[in-house]
């Protein structure tokens, strides 16, 4: 499986000059030179690439269930380090307010520290390349005009100190232009984005260049069943935020990926050669 945030080689921003952000490689970057390199041997190609997920959630939704599938979509526990992670939570403008509270509050309650402490909820970047790409990302969303809201506590055991935590990050009030919203960054950062009505959400949750993962939050199931069809992603949830069962087909549209896999489709589609077969006995 191949992401847009994990394929190397992204300079840091002190390379790339004070102040200025990393330069994200495109995912069709290394994707057309597997592509290529596959298309020379005459082979067929899978591809799981990056993700910007929108998390929508409808003036109608359970707004407890939606704040805690946001904490679980988003990975917190991974760091944000998940191509599926809800980077993009899109809020009718009338529950935003109380959602980014009850969302600051329950990040608040989690405990960065130790990976290898039981009683660690939210861990370290895997890297310091990562860790700096992460960091330029936050910097870039302030000077873009957002909020940058940040949650949890870094640890300040000193045996810690070299550890590369970054603090969970919700933005607010970015332009939709801003790179915090159109880039994968694999990082515990997340922006909240209002909206106005159902075609505005769909609109927004579309206008991304990838279409991993999408969900839904509603109670009503004509809107549910309208935004499952019409959301550009190939896995979409409703009402969750977190399962994935064994034999789901998973895989992306757009600048996402090609194929399936983890099913019977893509063992079907990917891995065997179909042979017709004609037997005259005549």
């Amino acid at each position: 499986m191949l992401g847009a945030s994990r394929m190397g080689a992204a300079p840091s921003a002190s390379e790339e000059g004070e102040g200025e952000p990393p330069l994200t490689p495109s995912t069709c970057t290394f994707t057309r030179l597997v592509a290529k390199m596959a298309a020379d041997k005459i082979v067929p190609v899978a591809l799981e690439l990056g993700g910007k997920s929108p998390m929508v959630v409808m003036g109608d939704a359970d707004l407890k269930r939606a704040v805690a599938g946001a904490i679980a979509g988003m990975r917190f526990t991974r760091q944000g380090q998940s191509c599926t992670a809800a980077s993009r939570i899109i809020v009718h403008r009338s529950l935003i307010d109380e959602f980014l509270a009850e969302m600051k509050a329950a990040v608040n309650a989690m405990v960065m520290g130790d990976p290898l402490d039981e009683a660690t909820d939210i861990g370290t970047i895997i890297s310091k390349q990562q860790f700096e790409k992460v960091k330029a990302y936050i910097k870039r969303g302030e000077a873009d005009g957002g909020v940058a809201h940040s949650l949890s506590q870094v640890p300040t055991d000193p045996k810690l100190g070299e550890g590369y935590y970054v603090q969970p990050v919700i933005f607010t009030d970015l332009p939709s232009d801003s790179p915090v919203i159109t880039e994968e960054i694999f990082g515990p950062v997340t922006a909240l984005i209002p909206f106005d009505d159902y075609e505005e959400a769909v609109e927004i949750a579309n206008s991304s260049e990838y279409g991993l993962g999408a969900t839904i939050w509603t109670k009503d199931l004509k809107t549910a069943m309208n935004a499952v069809h019409r959301l550009e992603a190939g896995f979409v949830q409703v009402n969750q935020n977190l399962v994935v069962l064994p034999g789901l087909s998973y895989g992306g549209f757009k600048k996402s990926g090609i194929g399936k896999e983890a099913s019977l489709e893509a063992m079907l589609d990917h891995f065997t050669h179909k042979k017709t077969i004609i037997i005259n006995m005549t």
